[in-house]
């Protein structure tokens, strides 16, 4: 059994069944899910304060400029998801695009991606529950953080093998509580901001239209391009609706049209709730101002008894929320891209299988249960300065698979982009531009994680984010050509056909 899609050429192009629970999730479903995976409040928290120190009021304009390659990219998958709505998603459009090379780095990418920011959303996890108990100092003990982000991730792990309509419900509740919580924090900064600092909680500064112009903002390059690549990756995980493709009513249109609403919708929380917090409390270096380096790694915690008085935990569980949710989601597409590449062949058939009950990439949810895990206790043993600035190197991971759908979207549609102005536009000019600039992205986060001051660690002379980042990207191009010479994969890198008995194992390529 296969899911019909569409080649360029307008012939169908087969997506063969993995035997997950098809149908399941609905367009809102697919937008919840690429909200969540973003972890909107957290990344807020964590990067707001550090885009306001490189350019100050000029914040709202670097947030929406560094949405404008992930909209770009955001329809490349939206019309490769419509010919192939396959859950490997990078994986397979990349092959489908440049051959099977391309495809399995493109998988190794969203794989490496998910592992390494696994173990970031556990350690915060950790530290934000921790909080909640007592003065908060148990936030503080690295064992007991550790072992808690351990068990927030096994819990998620478990609750993705279990089915997706239990991810579902839970994804759903985690949200609640997140966009509540927000909420509540966002109308009393309006409350606050409405009593025109008369209350004295808030230094405050007034709206101005400056904020948004472009000409003031580029009087300085540099920090504009600092901005941006910060403010770039923020956005990352709405792709996620397109990596349950499968399980969507309407495979190959929900899950494009949920991947754009949700990058929409992300841009407008962003941009309004940085608004907000910039007008409430200032770009200032005093105090809550958002430019006080005290701040810059969690200006909601900075601001929540400022905002909310007793009720100042709110905010905390917001972020925990945001965290936990990101936490579930992200393990989804790494788990079922690595599930379409043991399908397709490009890894071993066990990678391919789906629990017959749960109707879930089972062996492979495992795997990455346990790789983020054994990634998370080792870097925490060996150096916690290091655990930050190998997930600095995300950024890399991030754009290289980004950038690579992008290219593979105007290459596959490239005899198309003739014959209409919509397919010249979605399928080749946006996708290219998202490409070009997300390479771009690529490289000059690359020359400033080289410099040996960039982040808290030092390889071999040079950033300890650059070494980190480029051994584990090195890494993917050594197991490739491992999986190119091993018996159950080496027909995946020749493209050979399978024989019928693997095709009946779960080992069909189109």
């Amino acid at each position: 059994m296969s899911i019909p899609s569409t080649t360029a050429a307008g012939s169908p192009a087969e997506v063969p069944a993995k035997g997950l629970r098809a149908g399941i999730l609905d367009l809102g479903d697919s937008v919840m899910l690429g909200l969540a995976s973003t972890a909107p409040v957290y990344s807020l928290a964590a990067t707001l304060g550090l885009i306001v120190a490189v350019n100050g009021s000029y914040t709202p304009l670097i947030l929406l400029l560094g949405f404008v390659p992930v909209l770009f990219i955001a329809y490349a998958f939206r019309e490769l998801n419509s010919a192939m709505p396959d859950c490997g998603t990078t994986f397979i459009w990349a092959r489908r695009a440049f051959g099977p090379w391309a495809g399995w780095l493109g998988g190794w990418g969203v794989a490496l991606a998910g592992v390494v920011v696994l173990a970031n959303l556990a350690q915060v996890a950790g530290q934000y529950l921790w909080l909640l108990v007592g003065d908060g100092s148990l936030s503080r003990n690295s064992t007991l953080v550790t072992a808690t982000g351990v068990l927030f991730i096994v819990f998620m792990t478990f609750v993705n093998y279990r089915g997706i309509r239990l991810g579902e419900h839970v994804q759903r509740a985690l949200t609640y509580v997140q966009y509540v919580s927000l909420g509540i924090f966002a109308v009393a900064i309006i409350f606050h901001i409405a009593a025109g600092g008369s209350d004295g909680t808030g230094p405050g500064q007034p709206f101005d239209l400056e904020w948004f112009n472009p000409a003031g903002a580029f009087a300085d390059p540099g920090a504009v391009v600092h901005g941006v690549l910060l403010a770039l990756f923020i956005y990352w995980g709405w792709d996620t609706c397109l990596a349950v493709n499968e399980e969507t009513e309407n495979p190959a249109t929900t899950p494009g049209r949920g991947a754009v609403l949700s990058a929409v919708v992300l841009v407008a929380i962003y941009v309004s709730v940085a608004l907000l917090v910039m007008m409430y409390a200032s770009v200032g270096t005093d105090g809550i101002g958002l430019g006080n380096e005290a701040n810059q790694s969690d200006v909601f915690l900075a601001m929540k008894d400022v905002v909310l008085g007793p009720w100042g935990w709110l905010i905390v569980v917001a972020v925990l929320a945001s965290v936990l949710s990101s936490t579930q989601t992200t393990i989804l597409p790494t788990a079922r891209g690595t599930l379409s590449m043991g399908v397709h062949g490009a890894l071993p058939p066990k990678f391919g299988e789906v629990h017959p009950r749960n109707q879930t990439p089972g062996f492979s949810t495992q795997i990455m249960g346990a790789a983020a895990v054994g990634y998370y206790v080792l870097m925490s043993i060996l150096s916690e300065n290091l655990l930050a600035d190998s997930i600095s190197s995300i950024s890399l991971f991030i754009a290289f698979y980004y950038a690579l759908t992008g290219f593979a979207c105007v290459w596959y549609f490239r005899a198309t982009l003739r014959s209409s102005a919509r397919n010249l536009w979605f399928r080749g000019i946006l996708p290219l531009l998202g490409a070009l600039l997300l390479t771009a992205a690529f490289v000059v986060s690359a020359v400033q994680m080289w410099d040996p001051g960039y982040g808290d660690t030092q390889i071999f002379g040079v950033g300890g984010a650059f070494a980190s980042g480029v051994v584990l990207l090195g890494l993917g191009g050594v197991l490739a050509a491992v999986c190119r010479f091993a018996p159950s994969t080496r027909d995946y890198f020749l493209q050979r056909q399978p024989s019928a008995g693997a095709a009946r194992s779960g080992s069909l390529r189109p």
